[in-house]
C-alpha cells in the first residue's frame, strides 16, 4: 500500500512519462498538442484520460451544468457516432445523464480497460497502448467534428 503522497509521485510520474513519449506527436491539424490535458474549445467538454488502481478509462466527457445541454451536446455526438467508430476503430460506452463519484450530472462516451494499475509501473507500457492510439484517434476525429459543436462555445 502507498502513502497518499507516494500514490500521488506515482500517478504524476506516469503522466509526466505519457505526456513525454506523446509530446512528438502533432495533432492532425499539425499542431503541437498537451495530449494529457486536451483543450477540445468547448466549455464543459473535455477528453479525459483516468487511470487508478483497478483500471484506466478514455472519454469524451460534458459536464455542462444544465441537463437538457448536456444531452443536446450528446445527441449531437450521436450525429457523428460513424465518423466517432471510424476514427477510433471500436465501439464505446455511451453514458447519458450518469452520476460521477462526486454525484454531479455528466454524459460520456468511454472506453475502459479493466485489470490494470497506474500504482504498478510493469502496467504503464500497456496504459501508454491503451491512451496514445486513442487521444490520437479523438483528435482526428474532433479536427473532422469540431465545428459543429460551435454552438456550445
Amino acid at each position: 500500500m502507498y502513502s497518499k503522497e507516494q500514490a500521488s509521485q506515482l500517478k504524476q510520474a506516469f503522466w509526466t512519462a505519457f505526456g513525454q513519449y506523446i509530446a512528438p506527436h502533432l495533432s492532425a491539424e499539425g499542431l503541437r498538442t498537451n495530449w494529457v490535458n486536451y483543450k477540445t474549445g468547448i466549455k464543459n467538454l473535455h477528453f479525459k484520460m483516468q487511470a487508478d488502481k483497478k483500471s484506466a478509462s478514455i472519454a469524451i466527457e460534458m459536464s455542462h451544468p444544465d441537463p437538457g445541454i448536456q444531452e443536446l451536446m450528446f445527441e449531437q455526438f450521436l450525429e457523428f457516432k460513424n465518423l466517432l467508430n471510424a476514427s477510433l476503430n471500436e465501439e464505446w460506452e455511451w453514458q447519458l445523464h450518469e452520476q460521477d463519484e462526486n454525484y454531479k450530472t455528466l454524459s460520456r462516451i468511454v472506453k475502459t480497460l479493466p485489470g490494470v494499475s497506474i500504482y504498478k509501473q510493469e502496467d504503464w507500457p500497456e496504459l501508454i497502448s491503451f491512451f496514445k492510439p486513442r487521444i490520437i484517434a479523438l483528435d482526428d476525429f474532433w479536427s473532422d467534428a469540431k465545428d459543429s459543436f460551435d454552438t456550445f462555445k
